[in-house]
Formats: C-alpha cells, structure tokens, sequence
C-alpha cells in the first residue's frame, strides 16, 4: 500500500473526526457510558468522541501525522509530549477499516515514537479498552508492555 504520512493541517480536522467516530465503534469508553446510560446531555457518544480529535489539536498540533494515499486521508495518529517527564503519550490512533492489517497502523505508531525520540523523550504511553481487540495485539507487536488497568465508573447526576 503506498501511503504518505504528513504533518496534520487544520482542513483535516473534518475527515479526521469522520474516521475517529467509524474507527472507534465498539470500543470507545464514550459508547461504553452511552450504553450504560443512554443519551447524555442531548448529544450521542459518536458526538463526544469526534470531540477528542479537537482536543488533540488543541494539546499538540504539531504531533499529529496524517496518513494519506491518493484517494484521500486514510488515518492518523496524536501524540502528545510531556518533556519534564520525559514522556510522549498517543491519545489516538486511527485507521481506515478498508486498510486495517496492512501494517498502516504500525507505521502510523513508528513515526509518532521517531517523533519522541526527536523530542528527547524516554519513554511512550499509549491505552486502549479491554474489548479492544485489535489495539491490544498492535501495541504489544510494536513493543509496548501492558503495565495497568484501569476501570471505569459512570453515573447520572
């Protein structure tokens, strides 16, 4: 597949929201409260999780790499960096569901950790949901170490 990985440009943020929401079905912490709680605040979970490319944007614009063929934008990847700590974080990581399992999201997660190593930073974080399956098999092939797990709780007010 040949695919181009650029810097992110504000005309992106549409179509990046776009692949967030189609991407992130079935394991997204938002669906997650969404399905526990229903509809919240008049907005759906697919609402709220198009959001976060917004706050990627806001944390770290400069971070965010672009995965682009010649029909179009096909995934990307947020980093975020934090050098007191010496850490680089990746909030999210998307590709398109036609490419999936063709090495784009690891090629997707070795240009953000290129870009921590650039940055002088030691070490990479990256989370995923337990019913993640995908996620969880990338992550561990591209060397990272499950270290934690987290549970969350969600309740009307």
């Amino acid at each position: 597949m040949e695919c181009n990985i650029r810097l992110f440009r504000p005309d992106d943020v549409d179509v990046l929201r776009q692949l967030t929401v189609e991407a992130f079905a079935g394991v997204s912490l938002e669906q997650n409260i969404e399905d526990a709680l229903g509809l919240l605040n008049g907005h759906d979970w697919k609402w709220r999780k198009a959001r976060h490319v917004d706050e990627d944007v806001k944390a770290n614009a400069a971070g965010i790499f672009v995965a682009e063929t010649l029909t179009g934008v096909v995934g990307y990847i947020s980093t975020v960096v934090d050098r007191a700590a010496g850490k680089g974080r990746i909030p999210n990581l998307v590709v398109a569901a036609e490419l999936r399992g063709q090495g784009l999201g690891r090629q997707l997660i070795e240009h953000a950790l290129d870009y921590f190593r650039e940055e002088g930073l030691e070490y990479a974080t990256i989370e995923t949901m337990a019913q993640n399956e995908i996620g969880n098999h990338l992550y561990r092939a591209c060397g990272f170490a499950e270290v934690a797990r987290q549970v969350h709780f969600a309740r009307r007010l």
